[in-house]
């Protein structure tokens, strides 16, 4: 076995060592890969008391075990296991799947990541699931929203695209005093700048796609639980017959031992560029909770420890074709849906035609990036080169 520190590890100390055990397969430091379904008992006897440590491929191998172990170290003591899914939307299907059912209600920020409230509105209302959408910022007010048969407050922190924070730890108090479980999407900060449970969170989600994996290359979720949820997530989980490949988990596994280093740089650039974007004439506005003008500023110093690569600006009032000669011009930042990765990414965005209990009118149109692990010099230049196409055709 390895050997345990005598004091506690930190969060960077953790992604390093967390999940692996040297000794136990030969001195190698990384663990096995093991490609498996069927598992031989010794004896008949065994196999119809199903003794042993693992029984099939999908119930658990050596290397989802170490995923598992190494994930939920960076949780804190709140999380009692982690569930693996192969992709954030799974993950977050999963969970929704765990805590409610037929006949319940739940709360949903307005500002959540859009396939989850495509979730709600396909699958879940098919269910008899009903779904009431809230205001980010409606803080304890969301107590007037809660019905007998509200099971789920959902939350997400920054919002999805339009970056509002909410303020968890009171939402999480009104919602166990009225019996409800939180569970959160927490992609964006990772448990590295967001102590879900530490704020009163269940069920803390993560589309291990973007920062987990870090390098556009991988598909994967998890969800991480405390006691009161984790045997209800695991059967869920197990029931559905979900499970995530063994050269999927290796790559996560591969990138939380630099995950530590690879958010701090995306923290870093990004905030860099936001506050270099927040000086340019063409920007109404930045959207980034890091920066001292953003109304949801004081919810992150308290809450957070740090951001990421990812936020939104909005462009004082232009034509579109204005805005996609920004975009075509440049050359360090591609325009993908994804994030998390290494690369620079923009996307254009509008979430006026699916919010419900909030009306998006931001003033101009809005674009989301994500800053990579690029020099941000060199990403700064590309933005002048976009911003000077960007007033040749609006000109």
């Amino acid at each position: 076995m390895a050997k345990t520190p005598k004091n506690p590890l930190k969060p960077e100390t953790r992604l390093v060592t967390s999940g692996r055990d040297p000794q136990a397969y030969h001195g190698y430091v990384n663990p096995p890969v093991y490609h498996a379904s069927t598992l031989l008992y010794p004896t008949a006897e065994d196999q119809v008391a199903h003794r042993g440590r693992y029984s099939y491929g999908r119930r658990g191998t050596p290397t989802s075990e170490a995923l598992e172990g190494a994930l939920a170290s960076l949780e804190g003591e709140g999380c009692a296991g982690v569930a693996l899914l192969p992709s954030g939307l799974a993950a977050i299907a999963t969970a929704l799947l765990a805590t409610a059912g037929a006949g319940d209600h739940i709360l949903v920020s307005d500002s959540v990541y859009r396939p989850t409230r495509n979730f709600c509105e396909g699958v879940f209302k098919r269910m008899g699931v009903e779904t009431t959408y809230y205001d980010p910022l409606i803080g304890a007010d969301i107590a007037k929203l809660f019905k007998p048969n509200t099971r789920v407050v959902f939350v997400e922190a920054p919002g999805s695209q339009s970056f509002e924070m909410q303020d968890i730890p009171t939402i999480a108090q009104v919602a166990h005093d009225k019996g409800a479980l939180v569970l959160m999407d927490n992609t964006w900060a990772t448990p590295l700048y967001f102590r879900a449970f530490d704020k009163g969170v269940d069920l803390s989600i993560q589309a291990g796609t973007k920062y987990i994996g870090g390098h556009a290359d991988l598909m994967f979720g998890c969800v991480s639980a405390n006691a009161a949820t984790l045997k209800a997530l695991k059967d869920t989980v197990y029931t559905m017959g979900l499970c995530v490949g063994p050269d999927d988990m290796y790559l996560a596994l591969r990138g939380l031992r630099t995950l530590g280093l690879r958010l701090a740089r995306h923290y870093q650039s990004g905030l860099r560029i936001a506050r270099w974007l927040e000086q340019r004439p063409e920007v109404l506005r930045v959207l980034h909770p890091a920066l001292e003008s953003n109304p949801g500023h004081a919810i992150w110093q308290r809450d957070f420890t740090g951001a990421c690569g990812l936020f939104s600006i909005v462009l004082k009032p232009a034509n579109q074709k204005s805005v996609y000669a920004f975009m075509n011009e440049l050359t360090l930042f591609g325009m993908g849906y994804s994030w998390g990765g290494f690369e620079s990414l923009v996307i254009s965005f509008d979430c006026s035609e699916y919010r419900t209990a909030t009306k998006w009118a931001p003033g101009g149109p809005t674009l989301r990036f994500h800053i990579g692990l690029e020099d941000p010099d060199d990403l700064i230049a590309d933005l002048e080169r976009g911003f000077a196409a960007f007033a040749a055709v609006a000109g």
